[in-house]
């Protein structure tokens, strides 16, 4: 035991003689090295130097500026949306039409105004709503399509026929985020919205090929009126409950109509310093609420905040100013150049038509469902937002919906957006073009082309006033199938030799350009792809 005792005890003394044994030592050099910073660094931000981890004054300053810049860039792609909402606003005040008045295109939307892509082929009916004071009664008319979206672009409800209502027409209530009193048992399609403000935008299609009886339809039976508590829709048994008063129906004013078929007025953002300020105004006027969180610090830290003065600097002025600059390359770049970042937004094997949205459905997200059997097969949730493709779709378009971008064929309408040549080039306005469809267009309603200008993506102006071509007579002749069921539209300055004033779509030389084509009910062939349509390519001149 003594001589035990006597080894553990040298052991003992041993352990405690040797050196202590730290963590770093533990660690490989090269993985320390790692978790630090050199004296100098070569970045697309400069050049940074560090004085042992710690960086200088002047690196700080390039960091702060590129942090900056970021968060002022992903500002702008993310809140194009709501500025693009904003702006059709502000675009309606500009023509007289107040909260509740609706703007009408009575003979179709022409190339005077500028609008995000819309078309020349339907009935557009737009209004501006405001939640603040209380829910709002919309008596929708039937045989429309359409949706309602707040004021970050965001979908509230479908109306018309992808709506609850399905086309036949019927009551709306569309309640504000502040809104806590009672609500009807039934009688209303009912749809709450974060903002408080809405924008309604309702399209009717033309009755052979005469939009006048849309129209008629439409001033008849349109209504927006304010939701009055206690009358139609509810009922006695509710108000015995004593949550609700009983009230008699309101009196429901005149909807105002204005016409906006020849106007000119502007409804897009800017893309300069400009959008900042716009941006900063709708913060203001919506809950804080209203905002994604992240959205909202990306803001903040530009120093957009609810309730607070926006009063950026010179140097913060000018970092604004350079990420509109670079924020409004992005959304060209995705959408014209979609092919470089993004070749599975084509919508066929090898082709230049694309679609954004098929990648992640309405709600940038999950693609949309399948359609079997008479039934939506909802995919699995992908759990990422496809961020390119919002960016890309609303630097172009406006109005999203899951009534838009859905695999069934009869119902709503379906889009292919053509922005380059099969070689990758962006069509010339001084080139003829042409593409062809095979016969049996899948469009049980009627199929269109219409052409926009790359600048401001709104109608082509052209001596032409109506950028289009389709199988409707209206607004311009109907374009002419060959004897083998085939159609070729031609896209060029002047008129093709023997080609019908109906197949031809005028360019501008020194004016670029771009095209969607629509299909309004699409038919299975367009969903399953055996159907397609050739590539818009180089019209070959007559020798």
């Amino acid at each position: 035991m003594k001589r035990f005792l006597k080894l553990a005890r040298a052991a003992a003394i041993a352990a405690l003689a040797l050196p202590p044994v730290t963590a770093a030592a533990q660690v490989a050099q090269e993985i320390v090295r790692s978790l630090g910073a050199p004296d100098k660094i070569e970045t697309s931000a400069g050049t940074l130097e560090f004085k042992d981890g710690v960086p200088t004054a002047d690196t700080a300053q390039r960091v702060y500026d590129t942090l900056d810049f970021t968060n002022a860039l992903n500002a702008y792609n993310n809140s194009f949306r709501g500025n693009s909402a904003l702006a059709l606003v502000k675009g309606f005040e500009s023509i007289g039409a107040k909260p509740g008045d609706v703007i009408i295109f009575s003979e179709l939307m022409d190339s005077n105004s500028l609008f995000l892509t819309t078309n020349a082929d339907t009935v557009y009916y737009l209004a501006g709503l405001d939640l603040s004071k209380g829910p709002i009664v919309i008596e929708q008319p039937s045989n429309a399509v359409g949706a309602i979206n707040d004021m970050w672009f965001s979908w509230v409800i479908d109306i018309g026929g992808p709506g609850p209502d399905r086309g036949l027409g019927g009551k709306y209530l569309i309640v504000g985020p502040d809104y806590d009193g009672p609500l009807p048992e039934g009688g209303y399609f009912v749809a709450h919205a974060k903002t408080n403000q809405v924008l309604y935008a309702g399209r009717a299609y033309l009755v052979d090929n005469d939009p006048k009886p849309a129209v008629e339809n439409v001033k008849k039976n349109m209504k927006i009126y304010p939701y009055q508590p206690g009358s139609y829709g509810t009922s006695i048994a509710q108000a015995l409950e004593g949550t609700v008063r009983i009230a008699g129906e309101p009196k429901i004013p005149e909807t105002k109509f204005i016409e906006g078929t020849g106007l000119s007025f502007n409804t897009i953002p800017p893309s300069d310093y400009r959008f900042f300020e716009l941006l900063n105004e709708n913060v203001q006027s919506q809950p804080v609420t209203s905002l994604d969180v992240e959205l909202a610090g990306q803001l903040a830290a530009i120093g957009i905040v609810h309730g607070k003065e926006f009063n950026p600097d010179d140097r913060m002025k000018k970092i604004l100013t350079d990420a509109a600059a670079v924020g409004q390359t992005v959304g060209r770049s995705l959408n014209a150049r979609f092919a470089q970042a993004h070749p599975d937004w084509a919508y066929y094997d090898n082709s230049r038509w694309m679609m954004m949205l098929w990648e992640g459905g309405a709600f940038f997200e999950t693609p949309p469902p399948l359609y079997e059997d008479g039934m939506f097969k909802p995919l699995p949730p992908t759990g990422a937002r496809t961020l390119d493709s919002r960016t890309a779709y609303y630097f172009a378009y406006t109005v999203d919906s899951p009534g838009m971008i859905m695999r069934i064929s009869d119902i709503g309408s379906q889009y292919l957006m053509g922005f380059i040549d099969p070689d990758g080039n962006p069509f010339d306005g001084a080139k003829t073009y042409k593409v062809t469809l095979p016969k049996d267009i899948p469009a049980r309603a009627f199929w269109s082309f219409t052409l926009y200008d790359t600048q401001t993506r709104s109608m082509l102006q052209t001596p032409q006033k109506y950028p289009r071509s389709g199988s409707q007579s209206y607004p311009s002749a109907a374009a002419e199938a060959a004897t083998d069921g085939s159609t070729t539209v031609y896209f060029g300055p002047t008129q093709p030799e023997g080609v019908p004033r109906g197949n031809w779509i005028q360019t501008m030389p020194g004016k670029g350009w771009f095209t969607v084509f629509r299909l309004y009910g699409p038919k299975p062939s367009f969903f399953d792809k055996s159907w397609r349509p050739s590539e818009i390519e180089l019209a070959k001149e007559k020798s």
